[in-house]
């Protein structure tokens, strides 16, 4: 058996092909129970997301395994030609497939490094397969472990702890200035994609008041309703910023919405109480010098796009530390797999020579006359003692060299050297049956 990953992502393939293969969650069912359909396909799971589209199996063949989760992808997907998404996919086997699967879940592999939303779409791929019935005893446990080594990775390092975002960079540093959220105001000024997404942070992370002004009333009006908030006329917004604690600017205004003596009045008139200006606009839209006026604290997009920087980085160190951990944990899997391989080797030599001896005593006993039934038991007993005597050193060996790298060599080598392979373990046979 094989472990096998075949799929696409962010990093091979443009939006336009992802969306071509990618799955819907009503597709699912009929697309796992079609993959289990194909001759070397064991074992199933999927998982689709708007970043990546991958196909994880346990195939009897590599080759003819990777061959029919390819045409998988473009049976299922009839309106997809082949030779359009074959240049973007990335094949894994073995060891490598048992990396990138967790590099996955620890979102090592994820457009933004440390993101929590991959893991929650790992355990629903794996639930989606395992409710239909797709996996086995070898995904079952990759797919478990998998979850655990992310978990084990956010723990031990700090890959999450870093905004990488400009928008949640803009709350961590809110949260900075502010030692509590819950009871600040905040006011967005424009509403770009960017400020949108502040202020959801900020909504998530506890603030309950927003205002929004923006150039189309109509448009403040509902993005207010989004965040259960106040809409405010556009020409307004300088005497309602006096409520604001936190002001989120992103306008396509070619100059300075927001002027040092306007932002000098406010903090009189707050008697002092600090105020967060971030300026997500290009051209800026506030002015620069209000950083100089006590309890204001000003970060335009380039101050935003250097704290990312610096985060980004700091989250490539603790990326290193993940792969340490994952570097040992595969290792850990692939043992275990490597003994799945031996185990019906071994049961199948046992057998064979079992099955051996019985014959031989039989034609052995049959022409011997008045034997006693302890001279008989004596006979028996003389050939299992042979028969044990012969397989102990194999075996020994076998179960020795299983994790080393050589370890599929020897039991293949088992197989041949004993002619295995045209004789199945008893419990393969009910398998079979079954």
């Amino acid at each position: 058996m094989n472990i096998l990953v075949i799929g696409l992502s962010h990093k091979t393939a443009p939006v336009e092909i992802r969306e071509k293969i990618s799955f819907s969650e009503k597709a699912l069912p009929d697309a796992l129970h079609k993959l289990r359909q194909y001759p070397s396909v064991k074992e199933g799971a999927i998982l689709s997301t708007c970043n990546r589209v991958e196909v994880y199996s346990v195939v009897k063949d590599l080759e003819d395994g990777t061959s029919e989760v390819k045409k998988f992808f473009s049976d299922f997907h009839n309106s997809v030609n082949p030779k359009e998404i074959t240049p973007h996919l990335y094949v894994y086997s073995a060891e490598d497939a048992v990396r990138h699967i967790f590099r996955v879940a620890s979102s090592l592999d994820s457009m933004v490094v440390g993101e929590p939303q991959i893991l929650g779409q790992i355990k629903d791929a794996f639930e989606y397969s395992l409710s239909n019935e797709a996996t086995g005893v070898i995904l079952n446990r990759l797919f478990k472990k998998a979850i655990s080594v992310a978990k084990l990775i956010r723990t031990e390092t700090g890959i999450a702890e870093s905004a990488v975002s400009v928008s949640y960079t803009a709350v961590e540093l809110a949260k900075k200035i502010f030692e509590h959220l819950e009871d600040k105001a905040v006011m967005l000024v424009g509403a770009g994609e960017m400020s949108e997404l502040a202020a959801k942070h900020l909504k998530n992370n506890g603030v309950k008041n927003v205002m929004v002004s923006t150039r189309t009333y109509q448009r403040a009006i509902k993005l207010a309703k989004e965040f259960n908030g106040k809409a405010t006329k556009f020409e307004d917004f300088p005497s309602e910023m006096v409520n604001a604690d936190i002001v989120i600017c992103s306008t396509g205004a070619p100059h300075y919405l927001i002027r040092y003596d306007m932002v000098e009045q406010i903090i009189h008139q707050r008697r002092n109480r600090p105020v967060f200006f971030i300026d997500i606009s290009v051209p800026r839209n506030i002015d620069p010098d209000i950083n100089k006026i006590d309890n204001v604290y000003l970060y335009d997009i380039d101050d935003l796009q250097s704290v990312v920087e610096a985060n980004r980085k700091e989250r490539e160190k603790e990326g290193e530390k993940a792969e340490e951990i994952i570097r040992a944990e595969v290792s850990t899997f692939s043992n275990w797999f490597k003994t799945l391989e031996v185990v019906p080797t071994i049961v199948a030599l046992k057998e064979k020579m079992e099955d051996i001896r019985k014959a031989e005593l039989e034609k052995t006993i049959s022409k011997l006359k008045n034997v006693t039934n302890e001279e008989k038991k004596s006979i028996e007993n003389m050939a299992s003692a042979i028969v044990n005597k012969i397989i102990h050193t194999p075996l020994i060996a076998l179960k020795q060299e299983t994790n080393s790298d050589d370890g599929a060599l020897y039991i293949e080598t088992i197989r041949k050297l004993f002619n295995l392979d045209k004789q199945l373990p008893h419990h393969e046979h009910k398998k079979k049956e079954k």
